[in-house]
């Protein structure tokens, strides 16, 4: 839930404003006692599961409440459309479809709430009306947040602020917002829990628990682990109605990604906050998508978009603490052009093999490495080590060269919905499980660029990514990701010139990209230990190339001694003018890169001159030239006029 909100009125203008409070039920009263609320801090399904199977008619009759209008409604519109009215009761069917998840409960709220940023899926009458589940949820009664707060900091609140509006500036799944100031004198949002919203939540996914585990022992076609995937979710919903865990999720995202630029974490006040109370800086802005308030500001919503998504990646694939909850309402356009990030309830971790295991994803998919891109699913558990992998290439091959269209390095071409969802098919078919870990991580990037495209509807989240992937690829020493670069760059024993092309040339579009520090990375790695097979195959490669223009030299000089003309070059003299060609093209790429000073890298060649790797370099490069020269003198030369037969190998006896 969001604590911060558009440009808002003064104190006096707010306490005017007349907030209609939705009642709160007995059972909703009685979830409040002690009881649930100390024993069920954590989520723990065995906990849950052993207090609600004693309790089958609460459980029967909720799953009635849900179920039965959700009947209702899905027979509303089959009637709409039968009946030729889809399109003119559209609108009315969309304040149905919020006033029943609003009515459902929190956990349904968060569904809408991720609907909502869907402009590709859901029309327009819906998206609207969705919208307002963000921060337009009915509040409860004014006495009860109150009392929280009484409860929670040890004193009433007209005591504890110096001044707290009359009634909350928003509601929202939950939980409310206060504005309020301190005796100090900062301003400040003040968020209150609400009322049984522990057992009330606890109860809801003890029923959503049991319809997975119901669907998975009766349909076989489901591989996915719904139950995890359930578990997961409801683990952070639960540390999201600790108020006290989430204050130091704020903190370490604030130490994280506080200091990336014009990205704004708000402080947390620690003596003014509980479990169930939370008190945090105010901050003045409009919603991201809010393009109305964002142009009236004057505030560059293209250029946040960016920052939010280079955050995101930042998020995900360097620290991997990571906001799995970063709708509108958590996204907030400062008056001083910086995006604030919000709510910091529902947060996820990745780990350092997911990590990893995600980057070489992308590097194969962009380019289109299916082989590889099979293997990476067995890294990140969606496959088992012992699956075939033989159909699933293919099957790959056929969904991302569809999205990917007909350039092999124009990521700019990817569009992010369409690959999730052509990739759900081949889930489908072939024998994939969708780890719970990876729910979140696509729930925060299908978000995110639901928010993206309504800024601007051309956007693409690859084309965004990849100059920042092509930088860790280029900079970042993990093994891993070494193995990553030196499968990208090398194949069959031949060294790929336009992946390495396509590397620098989207890397340079990256703000943080270092060049001399790249430079200076590949040296060392190369001269290392660990950069023996790089330094024989780029041996081999300088070999290759140097003897083809050797070639390419002498048959040129002949044919003019001559007097005729060279009509058909010898391929290895084709390549190695294509590789003079990818040199020149490197070297303009280069010399176009930010910070890019030629002058740098003088002092340290007599350094690497004197290696004993680079001495036993050019020691197999020229035993190779060597080598090369000598079959060529005695193939063209002494070989020339001996007859066919004589020409042949001798053929060893058997023994």
């Amino acid at each position: 839930m969001n604590t911060a909100y558009q440009s808002q009125p003064p104190l006096t203008e707010v306490e005017s404003i007349e907030v209609k409070a939705i009642p709160i039920s007995a059972h909703e009263q009685w979830a409040d006692s002690d009881v649930v609320d100390t024993s069920w801090r954590n989520y723990d399904p065995e906990i849950i599961g052993e207090y609600y199977r004693s309790r089958w008619w609460e459980v029967w009759s909720r799953t009635v409440s849900i179920f039965l209008p959700m009947i209702i409604f899905a027979l509303n519109i089959w009637w709409d459309k039968t009946w030729g009215k889809l399109t003119k009761n559209q609108a009315k069917r969309a304040v149905q479809m919020r006033k029943l998840l609003t009515k459902l409960g929190p956990a349904y709220i968060k569904i809408g709430q991720a609907l909502s940023t869907r402009p590709d899926l859901v029309p327009p009458t819906y998206l609207e009306e969705l919208t307002r589940l963000q921060d337009k949820i009915p509040p409860f009664p004014n006495e009860i947040a109150f009392r929280f707060i009484e409860e929670g900091l040890g004193d009433s609140p007209y005591y504890i602020y110096d001044e707290i509006s009359s009634e909350p500036i928003a509601a929202a799944s939950l939980g409310q917002v206060y504005k309020g100031k301190l005796k100090t004198g900062e301003t400040v949002a003040i968020k209150v829990q609400r009322p049984g919203l522990v057992e009330n939540i606890a109860l809801d996914l003890y029923v959503m628990r049991g319809l997975c585990q119901w669907a998975q022992n009766t349909f076989k076609q489901i591989r996915s682990n719904l139950v995890a995937i359930t578990d997961e979710f409801a683990t952070r919903i639960f540390e999201e109605m600790d108020y006290e865990n989430e204050g130091r999720n704020a903190e370490r995202f604030a130490t994280l990604y506080g200091n990336f630029e014009d990205i704004y974490v708000p402080k947390i006040y620690w003596d003014y906050t509980s479990r169930r109370v939370l008190t945090m800086e105010w901050i003045e802005g409009v919603k991201l998508t809010d393009m109305q308030a964002v142009m009236a500001n004057g505030i560059d919503a293209a250029y946040l978009v960016e920052v939010g998504v280079q955050c995101s990646l930042r998020q995900l694939l360097d620290h991997g603490f990571f906001h799995a909850d970063p709708h509108p309402g958590n996204l907030l356009a400062m008056h001083n052009g910086k995006l604030a990030y919000l709510d910091f309830g529902m947060m996820s971790q990745v780990k350092d093999y997911q990590r990893y295991g995600l980057l070489e994803a992308i590097v194969h998919l962009i380019n289109r490495d299916f082989d590889g891109l099979a293997k990476d699913f067995v890294k990140l558990e969606f496959l088992t080590p012992d699956t075939d992998l033989t159909p699933i290439i293919p099957a790959f091959s056929a969904v991302f060269n569809g999205s990917m269209g007909t350039s092999g390095t124009n990521v700019a071409e990817l569009d992010f919905k369409s690959i999730t969802d052509q990739l759900s098919g081949v889930m489908y078919e072939y024998p994939f499980q969708v780890p719970a870990y990876y729910a979140l991580i696509l729930r925060s990037l299908v978000t995110l660029e639901g928010i993206a495209v309504v800024v601007d509807p051309e956007f693409k989240v690859m084309s965004k990514a990849y100059p920042y992937v092509a930088k860790r690829l280029l900079t970042d020493a993990a093994p891993e990701l070494r193995a990553s670069l030196q499968d990208l760059l090398f194949k069959d024993g031949y060294f790929r010139w336009n992946r390495l092309e396509n590397l620098l040339n989207n890397a340079r579009g990256n703000e943080e990209y270092d060049l001399n520090l790249v430079l200076n990375q590949a040296i060392d790695f190369l001269l290392s230990d660990r950069g023996a097979y790089i330094r024989d195959q780029l041996a081999d490669e300088i070999v290759r190339g140097l003897d083809g223009l050797g070639q390419s030299t002498w048959d040129r000089l002949t044919a003019r001694i001559q007097g005729q003309r060279l009509v058909n070059a010898d391929p290895s003299t084709t390549s190695a003018i294509s590789t003079l060609g990818h040199i020149q093209r490197i070297w303009g790429i280069l010399r176009e890169t930010k910070g890019f000073d030629p002058m740098t890298i003088l002092p340290i060649i007599p350094q690497i001159l004197t290696k004993s790797e680079t001495q036993s370099l050019g020691r197999r490069i020229a035993g190779g030239l060597a080598q090369k020269f000598a079959a060529r003198l005695i193939r063209e030369v002494l070989l020339q006029d001996m007859p066919a037969e004589a020409a042949k190998p001798l053929a060893l006896p058997n023994r």
